[in-house]
């Protein structure tokens, strides 16, 4: 007798954990019936593996410059700019994260607010990979307020940009870190 999972409504499937070559016809029909009922919903609603990554979503409804650092072999680096448009997410770093720490710095470029942060970092007008964080306009860059993200060297960790981007020279600690977990 296979094993019992009514409390689920998926009692055929402990029968057919059973299946071998003496189950008659109609059994091995109402198995495949089974785990077609089980798998159908995944491929209907497009469930995915989980990735490896570093994800940030705007909550918001305006468009969104975001700014990345971190520390990478060569020293420290900040990336920019990822175009996030409003209640859409975005993957700035693919793959398992290499650094326990990451810094992001974004910018409201509707209403001109931003999400900042006290670490100070590189950045430029356009888009951008800069090698160190030191002497931003001696060589030619701005220099931007980051908030620094512990992912507590987990593989994936996501962002989540809600609120109003703070003006002027505000804070703007809307930003909350998520480990992927989709948020209601």
């Amino acid at each position: 007798m296979g094993a019992d999972f009514s409390e689920k409504g998926i009692t055929m499937l402990g029968s057919c954990m059973n299946w071998s070559l003496a189950v008659p016809p109609r059994a091995g029909t109402r198995c495949i019936a089974a785990l077609l009922g089980l798998l159908a919903p995944a491929a209907l609603f497009g469930v995915a593996p989980a990735h490896a990554d570093f994800r940030v979503c705007n909550g918001t409804q305006s468009l969104v410059g975001v700014a990345i650092g971190y520390r990478a072999q060569s020293g420290w680096v900040t990336e920019g700019w990822w175009h996030i448009a409003g209640s859409n997410c975005k993957t700035l770093i693919e793959g398992p994260l290499s650094s326990r720490y990451f810094y992001l710095y974004a910018e409201d470029a509707d209403k001109g607010g931003r999400w900042d942060g006290p670490i100070n970092m590189c950045v430029a007008d356009k888009e951008f990979k800069i090698n160190g964080v030191n002497d931003c306009f001696a060589r030619g860059y701005q220099r931007a307020g980051f908030q620094e993200y512990d992912t507590g060297e987990q593989a994936s960790w996501m962002v989540q940009l809600s609120g109003e981007a703070a003006e002027g020279n505000g804070t703007g600690a809307a930003a909350q870190p998520s480990t992927g977990k989709p948020t209601p």
